[in-house]
């Protein structure tokens, strides 16, 4: 890469030519502040937080957007940028909603975060300050376009990295708002749910569906047996909101946690992963045996199985029929454990505790329901059990680890790297090989199916077959494999789809970080999920001694009469919008 010298407040350095003086700027060791940023996604400086002066050019460039070229001098603190920085954060306040003690994001809002860093008390301006109406319809997501500072990270998320574009700026000027197409809710719009559009908002724009108050109305509720689960993502991201490094595993203290709470009985998904893998290896064993739809594609991910009836209807028959982890120990609770206790299973209350928003429309789905009842009752996110935990009282750094419940919080390796992308095609593999060749594996981590780009691809030969596999994260890139599967460009047995980028470990539901920060949340993540697997015992799903119980006390078989009922589902095509009148 040629490289061009620059100075930057009296400092002389050489950067790669193609670099913006942001980025040049940062390399000197120098914060230059932003709002609207996101790299390589929403680089538009529409923000003018981040301008600087440059000697030669008459206006202050957006460092953002500004390419740097040889000789340039650089200017970052001189009391014009500090005036026009100010100036534009004050007009950028003066017609926000800055009922910030109320607000979710209060102390983790990076607007707020900037008018302390700007020691801002007063503003000057007074705006226009137009009410608009909460957008609360959707199962998941709330928006709220009095928070919105249009930045437009949301947009970029939802259009250039999931492939989504539920929404987008509508109006000019003044009356721009962020906004679902022809001001429908995202409810009725082509919102999959993911939460992305969560996690890139710099403020208190968007946000999760509340689910808390129903839980604690079911804690408060005598009759109810309230029984929680945890997914695996959760427990290498929710001590990060208690101030713990990225990527901590957290297992014991959460589960602690979760006791003192009031939770009657704490489970772990993982059980449910493991028995995914059950029936979901049995089921890609036996259409590859009986000449089924293939490629098969997993169903974990609601997020993608939403994206996939909205944008690839002709694909839903390639779904595979496994309802995800939680639901399906969700209708085991209700089930087999309820009677094993001698509950009424109408007095059983499932809460799951997950990275994902999408869960929350998931749960409402009528086919996942079984003898009228919901699998599960209530999802929080990973966000919204720290919020929990917080108004407890509870020292959650300094709690000592406890385990989870048994039988149903029994699990293997297998299921834990459920929450990096590839986990599930690794845990699938590691149960197929063995099935079907009917001896151990000689090498139990399948290294070629891990990673984080975006689309992976993989051979596997098993019992002289060569599986072709395909692993992917983000329905971005989603559709990119789709659309050469459409064409006859690719040919897969099985592939793995998951609806966030990086799998389940960055889910909408998890601790934000800045967008600039998520590449290096994704590997710290990643990596405690692949040491948990480590850390366990048994790292095959089909070894699981609670699983292999469960069978022959209650389901009998894999893809079994009783299976099928509770734990399968089906999909069908879905309008991209929904009209109403």
């Amino acid at each position: 890469m040629d490289k061009v010298t620059v100075t930057i407040d009296g400092i002389t350095l050489e950067v790669p030519s193609n670099y913006t003086v942001l980025q040049a700027c940062r390399e000197a060791g120098i914060d230059i502040p932003t709002l609207c940023y996101a790299e390589v996604i929403n680089e538009i400086g529409s923000c003018r937080l981040c301008v600087v002066e440059v000697d030669g050019v008459r206006n202050l460039p957006a460092s953002c957007i500004y390419p740097v070229q040889n000789g340039m001098n650089i200017r970052t603190n001189t009391p014009r940028v500090r005036e026009a920085r100010r100036v534009n954060l004050e007009l950028i306040l003066s017609n926000h909603d800055r009922s910030c003690l109320t607000c979710i994001r209060n102390t983790k809002c990076e607007l707020q975060d900037l008018a302390e860093r700007f020691g801002i008390t007063d503003i000057e301006f007074q705006g226009e300050n137009v009410n608009y109406p909460l957008d609360d319809a959707s199962p998941a997501i709330v928006r709220n376009p009095n928070k919105c500072v249009l930045c437009r990270r949301c947009i970029a998320e939802c259009q250039e990295v999931q492939n989504v574009f539920a929404i987008g700026a509508v109006n000019r000027g003044f009356d721009t708002l962020v906004s679902a197409p022809f001001y429908v809710s995202l409810n009725d719009s082509p919102c999959i749910s993911c939460g992305q559009c969560i996690t890139a908002c710099p403020t208190g724009a968007l946000y999760e569906k509340d689910h808390i108050q129903r839980v604690y109305r079911a804690l408060a509720d005598k009759r109810k047996h309230v029984v929680v689960q945890t997914a695996p993502a959760v427990r290498v991201a929710l001590g990060e909101e208690f101030g713990m490094p990225v990527g901590s595993i957290v297992t014991g203290k959460m589960v602690a946690a979760l006791r003192r709470l009031g939770f009657e009985v704490v489970f772990d998904t993982d059980f449910g992963a493991d028995l995914t893998i059950m029936e979901e290896g049995s089921e890609l064993i036996e259409r590859l045996k009986y000449g089924g739809k293939l490629p098969m594609i997993t169903s974990c991910s609601p997020g993608w199985i939403n994206f996939c009836e909205k944008y690839y209807p002709d694909f839903v028959e390639n779904l595979s029929t496994c309802k995800s982890p939680h639901m399906m120990l969700g209708a085991l609770i209700k089930t087999y454990y309820a009677e094993k206790m001698g509950w009424n299973p109408e007095d059983v209350y499932v809460v799951s505790v997950m990275p994902c928003t999408a869960k929350k429309v998931e749960i409402e789905r009528p086919e996942n329901m079984h003898d009228g009842l919901q699998d599960v009752d209530a999802v929080l996110t990973t966000r919204e059990l720290a919020r929990m935990i917080k108004e407890a009282g509870i020292d959650f750094v300094n709690l000592p680890d406890e385990e989870f419940d048994q039988p149903l919080g029994m699990s293997t390796g297998a299921a834990v790297i459920f929450g990096a992308t590839g986990g599930v095609m690794e845990a699938a593999l590691r149960t197929v090989s063995e099935i079907v060749e009917g001896k151990p594996l000689d090498k139990i981590d399948f290294e070629e199916v891990r990673g984080l780009e975006g689309v992976r691809e993989a051979t596997v030969t098993v019992d002289g077959l060569d599986l072709k596999l395909a692993i992917v994260n983000g329905t971005g890139n989603a559709k990119k494999l789709l659309d050469k599967i459409r064409s006859g460009e690719a040919e897969y047995h099985f592939i793995e789809i998951m609806g966030c980028p990086g799998g389940c470990i960055t889910g909408g539901g998890q601790p934000i970080h800045h967008p600039n920060e998520m590449a290096e949340v994704r590997k710290l993540r990643a990596a405690a999920i692949y040491q948990a697997d480590k850390n366990l015992p048994l790292r095959k799903s089909h070894e699981n001694p609670a699983i292999k119980q469960i069978y022959e006390e209650y389901l009998g078989h894999p893809l079994g009469e009783k299976s099928h009922h509770l734990l399968h589902t089906h999909y069908s095509s879905k309008p991209l919008y929904k009209v109403t009148r």
